[in-house]
């Protein structure tokens, strides 16, 4: 008998949770933005419930402000499944008056919440899936697996549900939902890992490559139609990748030389910094904070 490792463990964990929320929940999505964590959601659900289709669409929440690469990844990989991909965007909960902003340019991460509730309202989702980690920053540590949101889809740190012995609850009145996280407990190197052992296809912007930024406070900003160099600012021209992709307003790259899967498992398991911590200017900012933004709603 083959003995188990690590990502095996992991990955049994995880395929338990996504069969749990089959077996409970009764209109359930997948969040899926084409980014690192939910490609191996996708795995995931895969080994869970092929060869039949999955008990679930796919869901995402597009900002306007994505990378295009992403974006891309995101529509083919979905129809190289077969799978429902639903998309809702910011930009008609802008257009509609549901988000109101200051500038056309002004990062739009905080609000997605609302264009996502209104998503669960359209469709009654009762739970979501989603690709976050409780290595990626502390408020996403405090939360539950399965983590009970409210009718206005509010999130109450002191008020969560129990989990002994990986028994979940998944009960929810009309308009409440429930997030479910099945890698809460992986690391973004698990994540790596993963990824080089089931030989999956990522956007090629997680490796490195030669691309305009702007230094700005800690991060390194990519230079695009929404980021322009401030006065006195200037551009340089360097060996970049992201460990994150997100809103390209706030979504920093690092210096890097990783053009491969091994360099980029190397440079996570030597590095000290947290990966929202390095990559997203918003979460930096005590007013846009991560607790504040879930309690919200956010994912």
């Amino acid at each position: 008998m083959k003995k188990l490792d690590h990502l095996d463990i992991l990955e049994s964990e995880s395929i338990h949770i996504m069969r749990e929320v089959a077996a409970e929940c009764a209109n359930p999505a997948l969040l899926f933005s084409g980014g690192k964590d939910s490609i191996v959601l996708l795995r995931l659900a895969e080994k869970a419930f092929r060869p039949a289709r999955f008990p679930f669409p796919l869901l995402h929440i597009d900002t306007g402000h994505n990378f295009p690469e992403v974006i891309d990844f995101r529509d083919r990989r979905a129809n190289e499944l077969g799978e429902r991909l639903i998309v809702r965007s910011m930009e008609d909960s802008i257009k509609n008056k549901r988000v109101v902003l200051k500038r056309h340019d002004q990062s739009r991460n905080a609000f997605q919440s609302v264009t996502l509730l209104d998503a669960i309202a359209e469709f009654n989702f009762d739970a979501c899936l989603g690709g976050a980690r409780r290595d990626e920053e502390k408020a996403r540590a405090k939360e539950r697996i399965f983590s009970f949101r409210d009718e206005f889809g509010q999130w109450d740190p002191k008020n969560q549900r129990p989990e002994l012995w990986d028994i979940y609850n998944t009960r929810v009145h009309p308009g409440e939902n429930i997030r479910v996280f099945p890698i809460s407990n992986w690391t973004e190197l698990d994540i790596w890992q993963y990824i080089r052992r089931e030989k999956l296809e990522i956007p090629g912007i997680y490796f490195a490559h030669s691309r305009e930024v702007i230094r700005r406070g800690n991060g390194l900003m990519p230079v695009s139609h929404l980021v322009k160099p401030l006065e006195g600012e200037k551009t340089e021209k360097i060996s970049v990748r992201f460990r994150t992709v997100g809103d390209m307003t706030c979504t920093c790259p690092v210096e890097s030389i990783a053009s491969n899967l091994e360099e980029i498992i190397m440079e996570t398991a030597a590095t000290r910094i947290t990966e929202r911590g390095a990559t997203r200017m918003d979460d930096q900012t005590s007013d846009a904070s991560m607790e504040l933004r879930k309690r919200e709603g956010y994912f």
